[in-house]
Parts: structure tokens; C-alpha cells; sequence
């Protein structure tokens, strides 16, 4: 199941789940001074996007390190994303990522990780780069732009939830949950297929 740009912006967009976040978001940045909000959102925003780039450019080197396959990681992260989806489709949004809930301002956890770099963002990255690595740009400027659209949708947290109401946004996100796991099923599938085939 090859890529290219587009349709691992879509992918990394649909894994990273901006519009799942935003129960979580709201409640975890309750107890943060407004003034602060967005220089949080930014900053952790930002630490997800280098532990996932880390990931990324390290991808082959741990692979290698751990003598595993990438038919393996294919499938691995095809189930990965399978439960992230069922997750998505049929719980509530704070059950899919959990919270300390201790209402002080997070660093790192729960909201760079695991809120955005959750362990299918991480399988995500590492499959791209170990598919396809002569296209580390486009995986780099895929997920750039997956990045910068969830840091606008979690910026706009209180707005968008506002405009569109609950309901809505976890329609969106049950949709969102949907496509993800065609996209689940399609790497197992990849997966298997080249396993049978190249032995």
C-alpha cells in the first residue's frame, strides 16, 4: 500500500484525530490561565511533531535494531489503527486518550503524548519511512501539514466547539473513525499479502 503526499497528509490527519481532541483539550486546559492556552497548544504541538519526526527519520535504524519486518510493522500498525477507530466510532472522546485530569498545565503528557503522538501516529510515521524512504520529504511535509492543521483545530478548540456543537464534532469524528478503519483494514491486508507473496 504505497503513498504519496496527499494521501499521507490524509492519513497522518485521520491517525492524529484533531476533532477527537477536542473534549480532551478543553477539559485538560481548563485549569490553565486563557492567556496561556494557546502558548500550551503551541508547545505541545511542537513536541509531538519532533518526537513523531524522530520517529520518522529513526524508523529503519529501529526496525533494524529490533530485527522485525516491515510486513510485521504493516500489520502491526494496521491493528493499531484498527482499535483507534473502533475507539473512535463507538466511545466518547475521552475514552479514547486518557487524562490525569489534575487541571495543571501538561507538558508532554497527556497531550503531546498521547494525545497527537499516540502510539498509530508513531506506527504511522515508522511505516512511511521504512515503505518508502527515498520520499522523506513528502513524509516530512505530509505530516508538517497533518501537524499545523491539528495545532490551528486545537487553538480553535473552544470556537469550533461552539460553532459546530457536540453533536457535530463527534459526528465528525465518528466519520473520521470510519475511513480510518478502511485504511486499518487495507494495511493489514497489504501486509499479509506481501508476507504470503515473498515467501
Amino acid at each position: 500500500m504505497d503513498h504519496d503526499f496527499l494521501s499521507a497528509f490524509v492519513l497522518l490527519l485521520l491517525v492524529l484525530d484533531p476533532f477527537g481532541s477536542l473534549p480532551i483539550f478543553i477539559s485538560v486546559l481548563r485549569g490553565v490561565e486563557p492567556e496561556r492556552r494557546r502558548r500550551v497548544a503551541i508547545r505541545e504541538a511542537t513536541i509531538a511533531f519532533l518526537v513523531l519526526a524522530a520517529f520518522m527519520v529513526g524508523g529503519q535504524a529501529f526496525l533494524s535494531l529490533m530485527r522485525l519486518s516491515e510486513r510485521s510493522l504493516e500489520v502491526a500498525g494496521g491493528v493499531i489503527l484498527l482499535i483507534i477507530a473502533v475507539r473512535m466510532i463507538f466511545a466518547t472522546g475521552g475514552e479514547v486518550y486518557a487524562s490525569d485530569g489534575r487541571g495543571r498545565e501538561p507538558f508532554i503528557f497527556p497531550l503531546a503524548v498521547p494525545l497527537l503522538a499516540g502510539p498509530s501516529a508513531m506506527a504511522t510515521v515508522l511505516l512511511l519511512a521504512s515503505r518508502q524512504p527515498d520520499n522523506m520529504a513528502q513524509w516530512f511535509g505530509a505530516l508538517t501539514a497533518a501537524m499545523l492543521v491539528s495545532g490551528i483545530v486545537l487553538l480553535a478548540a473552544d470556537r469550533i466547539r461552539n460553532l459546530l456543537g457536540s453533536s457535530m464534532v463527534a459526528a465528525v469524528e465518528k466519520l473520521m473513525g470510519l475511513v480510518l478503519t478502511a485504511v486499518a483494514i487495507e494495511m493489514i491486508l497489504a501486509g499479509l499479502k506481501r508476507y504470503f507473496f515473498d515467501n
